[in-house]
């Protein structure tokens, strides 16, 4: 049976900003809770086609093939492999990944990005739907219940979360350091 999973949040940050971040695969551990300890364990990198002068050599595009390691359970050592591949990448607006291998009996993964205005500022819509079947008949619909679907909650909140303090402006960034700089000196 497939479930469907969606969830949206706005960010003060521009689409194409938001979608660099997302294209790239080594930000995936960086936006999962640290309690997975989540690693890439490889990555066939097919790059997107150039694109408005920005880099494209670190970018997943279409093909591109990722081998994700995380724990499911925080308190238990055993370790996921998730292997997933790029089947879709239109530039500032979406990519989709399926598992190939992995927890799942089915797992498509569409990331959206699309510009909005929230409170007069303009920002990211960022959108993620998500269709899965976990397999298993009447026992999966049980552990969909039970625990998947609040499993993919606390994920995606928290990637929203660790999305808005990753992304913090390059100028706010660039205070922030020169900040610190002047206390340090100021301390000693």
């Amino acid at each position: 049976m497939l479930y469907h999973f969606v969830s949206e949040h706005w960010i003060a940050e521009p689409p194409d900003r938001i979608f660099h971040f997302f294209a790239d695969p080594d930000n995936l551990p960086r936006i999962m809770r640290p309690s997975q300890q989540a690693r890439i364990e490889r990555v066939e990198l097919v790059p997107p086609p150039p694109h408005d002068r920005q880099p494209v050599e670190a970018l997943a595009g279409t093909g591109s093939e990722l081998y994700l390691s995380f724990r499911a359970v925080p308190w238990h050592s055993a370790r996921i492999l998730w292997h997933a591949r790029i089947v879709e990448f239109e530039w500032n607006r979406y990519f989709r990944d399926v598992q190939v291998e992995g927890p799942m009996n089915y797992w498509t993964h569409r990331h959206e990005v699309e510009p909005s205005t929230c409170d007069g500022r303009d920002g990211t819509l960022v959108r993620d739907l998500v269709e899965y079947d976990p397999g298993f008949g009447v026992l999966g619909a049980l552990g969909d219940a039970l625990f998947i679907r609040h499993a993919l909650r606390t994920v995606f909140n928290y990637r929203q979360q660790a999305l808005k303090r990753l992304l913090v402006p390059p100028q706010v960034s660039e205070n922030l350091r020169k900040l610190g700089e002047q206390l340090r000196r100021l301390s000693k």
